[in-house]
C-alpha cells in the first residue's frame, strides 16, 4: 500500500509540474502568399506557375522598406499568374489583400468584349471533375470604365461561369496602396447559387493586349481568414 500512495502522490506531482499541452488551436488564416520568401528581381515568385495568352510577360519582385510585393507589368500584352490551392472555404471565407494600380490599359472597360483589359485582376477558381468543363471563376477586377460595385459575367465566355465584381474603377485612386477584403464564401453563393465547393486555385492576371496599351500594377499580402 505504501509503495501505491508514493507512485500515486508522484504521478500528481508530475502533472501539477508539467501539465499536458494545450490543444492546438486552428489557424485564423492562410497567407497564400506576402511575396516574403520570393527574392527581389525579375521572375516569378515561389510557388506559381504563368501563363502567357499573348506577349511577353513582365515579372517583377519588389522590395521597398524591408517589404517585398509583386510588380506585374503589360506591354499589349495578357499574361496570368496561377497557384494552385485546396481549401475550405467554410473554414476561411474571408479574402483580403493589397495592392496599387500605377497605370490603366487605355479606354479599357470590362462591359465590351473588345475592350476587356484591366489593370489588376484575382481569379478565385473553383472547380471539381472534371475540372475542364466543371468549374466556376470569380474575378475582382480594377476596371479604366466599368462603375465600382458592378456585377457582370465575363464577356470571352459563353455562359456566366467567370463572374466579375468590380472592386476599383478609373483613375482616382492611382499611385495608392489600397486594401481590400471579400467575403468569397458569400459571394460565391451569391453569384452561382449554391455551395462552392473547396477553392481550388488563385491567378493574378494583367491585360492590356484588345486596347493595344499597357497596364501596370502591384499586389501584395493575399490572405484568407476565418470570420
Amino acid at each position: 500500500m505504501f509503495r501505491k500512495l508514493t507512485v500515486a502522490s508522484l504521478l500528481i506531482s508530475l502533472s501539477l509540474l508539467f501539465p499536458p499541452a494545450a490543444p492546438a488551436r486552428p489557424k485564423k488564416i492562410i497567407v497564400i502568399d506576402d511575396f516574403s520568401s520570393s527574392r527581389p528581381g525579375p521572375g516569378l515568385p515561389k510557388g506559381w506557375d504563368i501563363k502567357e495568352n499573348k506577349g511577353k510577360a513582365i515579372v517583377r519582385i519588389e522590395r521597398q522598406n524591408g517589404n517585398n510585393f509583386l510588380h506585374l507589368i503589360s506591354k499589349r500584352s495578357s499574361f496570368t499568374l496561377n497557384k494552385e490551392l485546396d481549401i475550405d472555404l467554410r473554414k476561411y471565407p474571408i479574402l483580403s489583400w493589397r495592392w496599387k494600380v500605377l497605370k490603366l490599359p487605355r479606354e479599357a472597360d470590362v462591359r465590351r468584349k473588345e475592350k476587356d483589359d484591366q489593370a489588376a485582376q484575382i481569379y478565385m477558381h473553383f472547380a471539381k471533375f472534371p475540372r475542364r468543363i466543371n468549374f466556376w471563376e470569380i474575378g475582382y477586377i480594377w476596371d479604366t470604365s466599368a462603375p465600382r460595385g458592378s456585377i457582370l459575367p465575363s464577356q470571352q465566355l459563353i455562359g456566366d461561369r467567370v463572374q466579375y465584381i468590380v472592386i476599383q474603377s478609373g483613375p482616382a485612386k492611382l499611385g495608392e496602396w489600397i486594401s481590400e477584403r471579400r467575403n468569397v464564401y458569400q459571394d460565391h453563393k451569391k453569384l452561382f447559387g449554391k455551395e462552392p465547393p473547396a477553392l481550388s486555385g488563385i491567378g493574378l492576371m494583367i491585360d492590356s493586349d484588345n486596347t493595344g496599351s499597357s497596364a501596370e500594377c502591384y499586389l501584395d499580402d493575399l490572405v484568407l481568414q476565418s470570420r
